[in-house]
């Protein structure tokens, strides 16, 4: 049984590999190209752009298709606990909110001190 997966898990590799490698790469979308100009190898003379001729990539039409490309993964969030907030009043106090304002008191309203005749058992 295990031969009989092992094959067939060798297989399916092997003919996923000769997949990807006979890919037809005129099926491949186009883009604008990479800035390079079609300057030569010194020593051969051929291309060293990998798209000689095409045009620069940079400008406001890339930037304005890739602002686009995202549009559909975009996110509008927001949280509806903040539609009270009337003001902030900074970090560590509570905010003003719509409806009744609510006062926190303080853990300690006032300091004891120990005096010279009292003693701590």
């Amino acid at each position: 049984m295990k031969l009989v997966l092992g094959t067939i898990a060798t297989l399916s590799g092997v003919l996923f590999v000769l997949s990807m490698a006979s890919a037809n790469p005129g099926l491949l979308p186009k883009h604008e190209g990479y800035p390079m100009k079609n300057s030569g190898s010194p020593v051969t003379g051929q291309p060293t752009a990998n798209d000689p001729g095409q045009s620069d990539a940079r400008g406001e039409a890339t930037l304005l298709k890739s602002a686009d490309s995202i549009k559909s993964a975009q996110q509008n969030l927001k949280k509806t606990d903040n539609d009270r907030i009337v003001e902030s009043a900074g970090a560590g106090r509570l905010p003003k909110v719509q409806g009744p304002q609510i006062q926190i008191a303080p853990p300690v309203t006032s300091a004891t001190k120990i005096g010279a005749d009292r003693k701590i058992e």
